[in-house]
């Protein structure tokens, strides 16, 4: 059997999500909008890797791909939590911002028991 290709306005826009979510983690605290209440960041934190992991899920048809996929958002994740305490003056480090991250990871993987699963793979 001949593997399909990934449609590749779906895989950049994948890459976009990593590079935004890059993006808003670096950012100086003063450059965001305030919080609208205490906690807030964890469910962002969720909800952005759930849709980054989402996001593969639709794009991957092989679970081992999907895989793979999740444990490079949640690695992606602890990597910018280690960069926020290396490269930045207002941001630091924070487990419970790992922990976030992880699950939405885990929960966007559940897209794998619906019929999104594999809709953004190209059609051959």
């Amino acid at each position: 059997m001949i593997p399909r290709r990934l449609p590749r306005p779906a895989m950049l826009a994948w890459l976009a999500m990593f590079a935004a979510i890059a993006l808003g983690s670096l950012l100086p605290v003063g450059d965001l909008p305030p919080p609208a209440f205490d906690g807030i960041d964890k469910l962002e934190h969720l909800a952005g890797y759930a849709l980054l992991s989402g996001w593969s899920v639709m794009l991957f048809e092989r679970r081992d791909a999907r895989l793979r996929a999740m444990l490079t958002a949640i690695a992606f994740g602890v990597a910018v939590e280690i960069a926020q305490g290396l490269l930045t003056e207002t941001r630091e480090p924070d487990v419970l911002d790992v922990l976030a991250n992880s699950i939405g990871a885990l929960l966007g993987q559940l897209l794998a028991f619906t019929p999104l699963a594999g809709r953004l793979r190209a059609r051959a």
